[in-house]
């Protein structure tokens, strides 16, 4: 059973219990479709011990969290009669890390559906038990409870199979393509058309895993799904057809290529044949990389850092801080007494500067200056010239002087802004020009 991770035959269900020294119950479910295809093992746990699975390196590795196994760890509903149908979320790391392994993924599309761990472990993780430790939330009550999944990788003599290839389905989300019944069949289906003696499911990816976008909620659109496997003889000439020059010419068009075995899957399965990628192992030219020599900063590849003990020498930084601070200070200090002895101390003084000037250029500077201030001592002393509206009026017909329209003593703030025939009494009618004779 430990090997066991694909299986042949008609049978549709089998459950197994096994009791080791009365310590805890395993109950493993095996699920199978009529077609001969991969089947996944699901192995649950009945009490508060660990739980052990045992998947192969290069073969794909599905286990699902079950909310109602996980109801039993939290009390029962308040009301009686009404079925328990609690939220529960579950958040699942690597023991004493934050996030998963690399190979392992999870995924769980509502509080009210079940968690799905799922990835592909490598020949480097072979012998090395992985611990996952899984805490469901109950949302309700805000209970939590824990267990963990003990993930023993174990390796396998057929690993990796020579020829691959992944499709590219867009009428599935990944946790539908993870249903062993749903994987069952498309297996079958690819079985059908490639008829390989050995044939599983290698790896299983999402596309917006891979660059796509997320699908509008509208007439039912899927995310999509990759799903790569791997076979043991070459790829058939149906597979190959997307290779042809016309099926590419199509497919960079923008159009769909013509496949003849196209009709087996599209009852229930959507292929996007134009990012089908069939790869064969054997002629792959490996690529080896030089790695450059690491320098003194960079530890070996082997063995353990041993950080200084805490017995350490006592410092003393005396010389430090007449370095950093004493040296600038006095440097500074001494630019400053220099700059105050220049200014202060350096002067020349009015005297010595009209000595050295030459007595032409104290004559001009003298007679601009006296000049510059007779002009100011004038022109305090100028009258300011009086506005029109203040100097009398002269009439040429009668020869009078007509006064001002306000006198002296006329209150100009009083003056109201639309004068009427009371408000001119301070007003003098100005004679008007009669015609001769």
């Amino acid at each position: 059973l430990s090997q066991g991770t694909f299986y042949s035959g008609n049978l549709m269900h089998l459950e197994l219990c096994v009791c080791r020294q009365e310590q805890f119950t395993l109950v493993l479910s095996f699920s199978f479709s009529p077609s001969p295809a991969f089947h996944i093992v699901t192995i649950l746990s009945r009490s508060h011990a660990d739980r052990n699975v045992y998947p192969s390196a290069g073969v794909l590795f599905v286990h699902v969290l079950e909310r109602e196994y996980f109801k039993g760890e939290f009390p029962p509903y308040p009301k009686s009669g009404d079925a328990s149908n609690d939220p529960i979320t579950f958040n699942t790391n690597l023991m004493g890390y934050p996030d998963r392994p690399g190979w392992l993924r999870y995924i769980q599309r509502t509080p009210h559906s079940d968690g799905v761990l799922y990835g592909s472990p490598t020949a480097e993780h072979v012998g090395k038990p992985t611990v996952i430790e899984i805490t469901a939330y109950n949302r309700r009550t805000f209970e939590t409870a824990r267990h963990n999944l003990v993930i023993n990788i174990m390796a396998t003599e057929e690993f990796p199979l020579p020829y691959q290839a992944e499709f590219y389905i867009k009428n599935m989300n990944v946790e539908e393509m993870l249903a062993s019944e749903v994987l069952g069949d498309f297996l079958g289906a690819v079985k059908n058309v490639w008829q390989p003696e050995r044939l599983n499911a290698i790896n299983i990816t999402s596309a917006l895993d891979r660059g796509g976008r997320v699908p509008l909620p509208i007439n039912n659109l899927k995310e999509g799904v990759y799903v790569m496997v791997g076979a043991d003889v070459p790829f058939s000439s149906c597979l190959r057809e997307v290779e042809s020059p016309h099926n590419q010419l199509r497919c960079s068009q923008e159009m769909e290529p013509v496949i003849s075995c196209d009709k087996k899957f599209r009852a229930q399965f959507h292929i996007d044949w134009c990012k089908i990628s069939l790869v064969d192992i054997n002629k792959v030219v490996p690529v080896y990389i030089t790695r450059p020599d690491p320098g003194t900063g960079i530890l070996p590849e082997f063995g353990e850092y041993n950080p200084p003990s805490e017995s350490l020498k006592s410092r003393n930084y005396f010389s430090d801080f007449l370095i950093t601070l004493a040296v600038p200070s006095a440097v500074a200090l001494v630019l400053f007494f220099i700059l105050g002895y220049t200014m202060c101390c350096r002067r020349e003084g009015v005297e010595k500067r009209n000595m050295q000037t030459p007595d032409i250029q104290l004559v001009h500077h003298s007679s601009i200056q006296k000049s510059t201030k007779e002009l100011r001592s004038m022109s305090k002393n100028r009258e300011i010239s009086w506005p029109l509206s203040t100097l009398p009026v002269f009439n040429p017909v009668s020869g009078e002087v007509v006064p001002p329209l306000h006198p002296d003593n006329y209150e100009t703030t009083s003056m109201p802004l639309m004068q009427t025939q009371t408000n001119l009494q301070n007003q003098i009618t100005i004679p008007q020009q009669r015609p001769s004779g």
